[in-house]
């Protein structure tokens, strides 16, 4: 278990507003760290905020009229909201885009290859091959199959895969559960923890799925309406009662349908 007392922090994000369009305030001062070599959740419902925040911490906002207008982005200590998405791969930080991405035309093979255009260590690339097969069987077996006619699942290891060919230290990683069967669901949230444990990458993932990303994240942050209005280690997050009610569908009596929430008692920090 992370022991977040005895970590570094790699990422800090501090009180960031983001604007769309140069009217549209998404993120409403938001802030969070993510310790080194630990997995961090980014948990909420649909339009809370949590891409967003990724793309500003990757500097993908300018492509979608966005721009983070206050608070700063730091990355080992460094100020890093100026640097172009290039210059953030360079430094180890990559990110996985929700719907995967895949290149449709190209093999499953040459898609994880482009992972690996920046590098220059060329007698590694193959090393770290062989490394995403270890952790993907599937993708070593469907090599040579043009990547748009995999499954959305093998997809979504094609991208994540993809991302280690970088070499990263830091994998952004947004909605990897996304429209993917509950057996996907916990045999990618299995792989995120092996690499985080056998590789030592840091993971700083954005999910709706509460209940499976809390079981393997070791802390976690929960946003609504571009605020964070919770956070706390993993495990007190799964036991606390709004929690899991509103988020994980459950209170004292049972599990229970959102339908039949009729309160939520948010303790919004940003009031207290």
């Amino acid at each position: 278990m992370l022991d977040a007392g005895k970590t570094e922090t790699l990422l800090e994000v501090n009180n960031i507003e983001v604007i769309y369009n140069h009217v549209i305030l998404v993120l409403k001062g938001v802030s969070l760290a993510v310790p080194k070599g630990g997995i961090t959740a980014l948990l909420g419902g649909n339009g809370a905020g949590k891409t967003t925040t990724l793309k500003a911490i990757s500097n993908l906002l300018h492509s979608e009229r966005g721009e983070v207008t206050k608070g700063s982005i730091l990355y080992r200590g460094e100020r890093v909201q100026d640097l172009d998405p290039a210059a953030l791969v360079k430094l180890g930080v990559i990110q996985v885009m929700e719907g995967r991405h895949c290149f449709e035309h190209l093999t499953v093979e040459e898609n994880l290859l482009t992972g690996a255009y920046t590098r220059t260590d060329t007698g590694a690339i193959a090393a770290d091959l062989d490394m995403v097969y270890t952790y993907f069987p599937r993708l070593k077996e469907r090599r040579r199959s043009q990547a748009g006619y995999t499954s959305g699942g093998e997809q979504q290891m094609v991208a994540i895969g993809r991302a280690l060919m970088s070499k990263p230290e830091t994998i952004l990683l947004d909605e990897p559960s996304m429209g993917l069967a509950p057996q996907l669901v916990e045999q990618i949230f299995e792989i995120v923890k092996a690499v985080n444990e056998k590789e030592g990458v840091t993971f700083l993932l954005a999910e709706q799925n509460t209940n499976v990303a809390l079981r393997y994240a070791h802390y976690g942050y929960i946003l609504e309406s571009g605020r964070v209005v919770m956070d706390g280690p993993a495990k007190d997050l799964r036991e606390n009662p709004d929690v899991k009610e509103f988020y994980l569908g459950m209170s004292d009596e049972g599990r229970k349908s959102f339908r039949d929430v009729r309160s939520y008692r948010r303790r919004k920090r940003w009031l207290a």
